[in-house]
């Protein structure tokens, strides 16, 4: 399967991973060194073929993920889960895209959101308290849960909201998951 967008990735692992998963070109930020050249290419690739950034799931993948956003508003972003990305062998200590499975990868690109500035989502602050989102025992594992389900990223209660609103998720489909976690929690 050919990808349609450039996929923007931390590194020549990320690049080489991902060729063996799907056909797939990309630009490679050489971690979070980004400079102004690779954004000007980044800007040039969305408007001729689409981005999906695609960074490994810790800070400097976050970060590079701001910085991108920043300067090129309107990318599409794809998400790996930290287990997602933890090499099979022990003596890597570092998560990363070139340590998930190729399936793992084709599922993460196939499930890509797409930034918008005012997301419009009828979720709200009542609804996260609800759901046991945020201020109370447990929350924390419930975001973790909730983001691996709905491939947003890992999310800290103050970013949730904005997360939700950021990607467009749907209030009913907000709430299928939910209650999924809610009912395996009890399990």
């Amino acid at each position: 399967m050919k990808v349609k967008e450039i996929i923007v990735v931390e590194g020549k692992d990320d690049t080489a991973k991902l060729k063996q998963a799907l056909d797939v070109d990309t630009i490679e930020t050489n971690g979070s060194a980004i400079n102004k050249d690779i954004l000007e290419q980044i800007a040039h690739a969305k408007n001729k073929r689409g981005v999906i950034v695609f960074t490994d799931p810790d800070y400097p993948g976050q970060r590079i993920r701001q910085i991108i956003d920043q300067h090129v508003p309107g990318c599409k972003h794809a998400f790996l889960t930290k287990e997602e990305a933890i090499p099979d062998r022990k003596q890597h200590k570092s998560l990363g895209i070139e340590h998930a499975s190729l399936e793992v990868l084709r599922e993460a690109l196939h499930q890509v959101y797409e930034l918008t500035e005012n997301g419009e989502t009828e979720i709200t602050k009542s609804d996260l308290i609800r759901f046991g989102l945020i201020g109370g025992n447990g929350s924390r594992e419930r975001r973790k849960k909730l983001g691996q389900q709905l491939r947003i990223g890992h999310i800290n209660a103050k970013q949730l909201l904005k997360r939700l609103q950021m990607f467009q998720i749907a209030k009913d489909e907000f709430e299928q998951v939910m209650e999924q976690i809610i009912q395996e929690e009890r399990a």
